[in-house]
């Protein structure tokens, strides 16, 4: 990728607070939120503030972030942080709604490591909020 490119893609981007009723979840999104996983997507809004913001189309059609929006419904929450990506073709934003909960999946873990910083946030207190049971 050519460094202007990057730049101007910097750039553009800029993180926005949006009535949570501005916002239009997609007929086509293909991923599902159980309540479990939605309620720990709101603990961990509620632990850490949106670190995340929820990607949408200029017309506020959600392209990533449909849990996040059930979670902050769910928490009550009149506003969130978005990040409008205009520009994109139909096409690319249904690639990208796709491509944006694939490609996580597609990594791994360093189970030694996993280990040891569950166990050392455990020392330093309750690792809670972070999704992981058992």
């Amino acid at each position: 990728m050519k460094t202007t490119n990057a730049v101007s893609t910097v750039d553009r981007l800029r993180l926005e607070m949006w009535p949570i009723a501005r916002l239009t979840p997609s007929a086509r999104n293909a991923r599902t939120h159980s309540a479990a996983q939605v309620a720990e997507i709101a603990a961990s809004i509620r632990a850490f503030g949106f670190s995340n913001p929820i990607l949408v189309g200029e017309e506020g059609d959600i392209i990533a972030g449909h849990g996040r929006l059930a979670a902050a419904r769910q928490l009550g929450l009149a506003e969130v942080p978005v990040v409008v990506l205009g520009g994109l073709t139909d096409l690319q934003r249904r690639q990208l709604m796709l491509a944006d909960n694939r490609i996580a999946l597609n990594a791994g873990w360093d189970l030694e490591m996993l280990n040891l910083e569950l166990t050392d946030l455990t020392v330093l207190g309750r690792p809670g909020g972070l999704g992981f049971h058992g």
